[in-house]
C-alpha cells in the first residue's frame, strides 16, 4: 500500500530529526562522518519508523529484526536513531567518540544497545548480515535482516562474495541498501573505481534488484514492501542520494566525508532543520484537519 500522506509527514519528520541528532552529536566532539551519515536518514527513518521488528526494552530478543550498518564510520545516524527510538537516553549523544562512552566513533555491539554488528572494515558487515539472515533462516525464524553499504565500500571483494553466497543459500529475508550517493573518502567513486550499474550487476549475481530514489520516502518504503514480497532470492536497494543530504551546505562540498563542524555551522543548520520541522508539522496539522473535514 503506499504512504498515506501523514505518514510520509511523520517518518519526514524523524529523517529530519535524524539528521540533525546526528549533526550535533557530531559537532560536540567537533568532527566526524558527515556527509555519509546525512544520506541515509531516509532509509532508517522507513525501517525504523515503520518495518523494524523491535523493542527497545529488550534489544536482543531472538526473533527481532536486525540491521547491520556495514558503512560503519555512519555510525552517528544509527546512534541518532537508537536514541530516538527509545533504545538508550539521548544524553548520550553527548559522549560520541569520547573516553568510556557507548557511542563509538565505528559501530559496537558490545557497547551500544540496539546495535546488532561490530563494523567499520569495510565489507565485512556484509558478510555478517548474510550469516545472521542464514542463522534466522536455519531457525525457522521469520526475521529480517537489512542491511546497508556504501558505494565505495563495494569495491571491497568480500561485498562481492557475500552477494554470491546469499544468492546461492536463497536469503529471501536479507534486504541489502547500497548508498549510492558517489563519493568516497577521498573523491567521486567514478574517478577511483567505477562500478558501473549495481542494479544490473546485483541482479546477474542472482538477486532481486531495483533503484529508487533514496530521499523520496514513498519510493523508498514501495521498495521495501516489494522486497518483502519476494520469495528465494536475497533483494538490494540501489539508493540514489546526495551526500551531505538537508544541509545546503555540506551537499556542495567535496569531499564532506569526514570534515569538522564549528559552532557557528551548527547553528546555522539547527535553524535550517527547525524550520523544515515546523513546515513538516504544520502541515501534518493541516492534513489532519482536512480529514476530519472530509
Amino acid at each position: 500500500m503506499p504512504l498515506e500522506p501523514s505518514e510520509k509527514n511523520r517518518l519526514a519528520i524523524f529523517a529530519e530529526e535524524i539528521r540533525v541528532t546526528a549533526v550535533s552529536a557530531i559537532a560536540g566532539f567537533g568532527e566526524g562522518h558527515v556527509g555519509g551519515s546525512l544520506s541515509i536518514a531516509d532509509v532508517l527513518a522507513v525501517l525504523y519508523g515503520r518495518y523494524m521488528r523491535i523493542d527497545p526494552a529488550d534489544p536482543h530478543k531472538p526473533d527481532r529484526d536486525k540491521f547491520v550498518l556495514s558503512k560503519g564510520h555512519c555510525g552517528p545516524a544509527l546512534y541518532a536513531t537508537l536514541a530516538l527510538k527509545g533504545f538508550f537516553p539521548k544524553e548520550a549523544l553527548n559522549t560520541l567518540n569520547r573516553f568510556g562512552t557507548i557511542l563509538p566513533s565505528h559501530c559496537d555491539r558490545n557497547r551500544t544497545p540496539g546495535v546488532d554488528m561490530s563494523t567499520g572494515s569495510l565489507g565485512q558487515g556484509a558478510s555478517a548480515a548474510a550469516g545472521i539472515a542464514l542463522a534466522d533462516k536455519l531457525m525457522g525464524r521469520d526475521s529480517y535482516t537489512y542491511l546497508i553499504v556504501g558505494d565505495g565500500e563495494c569495491n571491497e571483494g568480500q561485498v562481492w562474495e557475500m552477494a554470491m553466497f546469499a544468492a546461492q543459500r536463497k536469503l529471501d529475508h536479507l534486504v541489502m541498501f547500497i548508498d549510492r550517493n558517489r563519493q568516497q573518502l577521498d573523491g567521486y567513486t567514478d574517478d577511483i573505481c567505477a562500478m558501473g550499474n549495481l542494479e544490473d550487476i546485483l541482479r546477474g549475481f542472482g538477486w532481486n534488484a531495483e533503484t529508487v530514489d533514496g530521499h523520496d520516502l514513498s519510493a523508498i518504503d514501495a521498495a521495501v514492501q516489494r522486497a518483502k514480497a519476494t520469495s528465494d532470492k536475497p533483494n538490494v536497494i540501489v539508493l540514489n542520494t546526495v551526500k551531505g543530504k538537508g544541509w545546503p551546505e555540506v551537499e556542495q562540498r567535496v569531499p564532506s566525508h569526514y570534515m569538522t563542524i564549528s559552532a557557528e555551522q551548527l547553528h546555522d543548520y539547527k535553524v535550517i532543520s527547525a524550520s523544515r520541522i515546523e513546515a513538516l508539522q504544520a502541515a501534518g496539522h493541516d492534513d489532519g484537519k482536512a480529514g476530519a473535514a472530509q
